[in-house]
């Protein structure tokens, strides 16, 4: 029977709560409104605060209940993960009430919000640059708030979100064999982020992407790849001596020596065979120049005794005298 009683008493009061926020919802009194808004705010029922708050602005416009219910509303959102919304309306506070005690709470709330909302860092990564900024903003603006004390911290932790993004695409490069594309876009991270925690990483994947490069090198660009392998491997072990990267750069160094010590042969007969070739074209041309000017010669001297002969002929006509002209005999 009590458990009975207690089961009535349960619906007795969900019914009243469920009839009192209809209530509200239909109603056109502020008071009322307002007032099952904040008793939602306070029950941690966020929805139901939302849906009468955004009823609220013109029926409060203009009165000292106006700033209440935007900073309400904007934590209901914050509440309920709406972080893009509560963003805008703690914004929107500090900027329509500058003269609120609430100010710089509603500053960094703003600023939190956008931290809240930044995208996986396989996603797109605009929120996170947006959040950034925000939270740059209120450190400008309030550097001695104790709230500004884990500004840097969140910054850098939205700054790494961007690194290992532009990380993962490099690396992408890699696992597609596009050497020349995933060096280049490393030292883009490098240039990027020069302070990246990620460095260790971002070298040993730029040490194997040149080492690749130049090992499946075209033979025209066969040296200076594999001399600006070499080169990077001092590098590495000049910054990082004795890491696994240094190690990683001191194997693929012997590697690259052996093959810079090969390429010299291959260089050397590709080079001789070149001249051979090219001394034999020289000789085959020599001799078409030959066979095409004794052409021309006999060309030329069957030319001249056409014209030698023309000659002759024209002479004979021109010397040779007319017949005799004959008369007729009259009779």
């Amino acid at each position: 029977m009590k458990k009975y009683i207690l089961g009535l008493f349960a619906v007795a009061v969900v019914a009243s709560c469920v009839s009192k926020q209809e209530r509200a919802m239909k109603s056109a009194d502020k008071n009322l409104i307002l007032k099952t808004a904040n008793e939602n705010f306070a029950k941690k029922k966020w929805k139901n605060a939302l849906a009468l708050y955004d009823r609220l602005p013109n029926l409060v416009a203009g009165t000292d209940d106006a700033p209440n219910v935007v900073f309400n509303s904007a934590y209901a959102n914050y509440y309920d993960k709406n972080y893009r919304l509560a963003g805008n309306q703690f914004k929107n506070f500090a900027i329509s009430f500058p003269q609120d005690s609430r100010k710089e709470e509603a500053s960094y709330m703003s600023a939190l919000c956008y931290y809240e909302g930044s995208m996986d860092y396989n996603l797109d990564q605009s929120t996170t640059q947006t959040a950034i900024n925000e939270l740059q903003d209120f450190l400008n603006n309030y550097p001695t708030s104790e709230r500004s004390k884990n500004i840097n911290t969140l910054i850098d932790e939205l700054s790494y979100k961007l690194e290992f993004k532009a990380y993962e695409n490099a690396r992408q490069y890699y696992k597609m064999g596009e050497y020349k594309a995933a060096n280049v876009t490393f030292e883009n991270v490098l240039e990027d982020f020069p302070g990246t925690k990620l460095r260790p990483q971002i070298y040993d994947y730029i040490v194997k992407s040149r080492y690749e490069l130049a090992n499946k090198s075209v033979y025209d660009l066969k040296d200076e790849r594999i001399e600006s392998a070499l080169a990077f491997t001092r590098q590495v072990e000049k910054e990082m001596p004795n890491t696994e990267v240094a190690k990683t750069a001191l194997d693929l160094r012997a590697k690259l020596e052996k093959e810079k010590k090969d390429f010299v042969v291959v260089k050397k007969n590709t080079e001789a065979r070149i001249a051979a070739l090219t001394e034999k074209q020289k000789r085959l041309e020599a001799q078409n120049a030959e066979k095409t000017k004794t052409e021309q010669q006999v060309k030329d001297q069957v030319e001249a005794e056409k014209k030698a002969m023309q000659i002759q002929r024209d002479s004979a006509a021109i010397n040779t005298p007319p017949p005799a002209a004959t008369f007729k005999i009259q009779r």
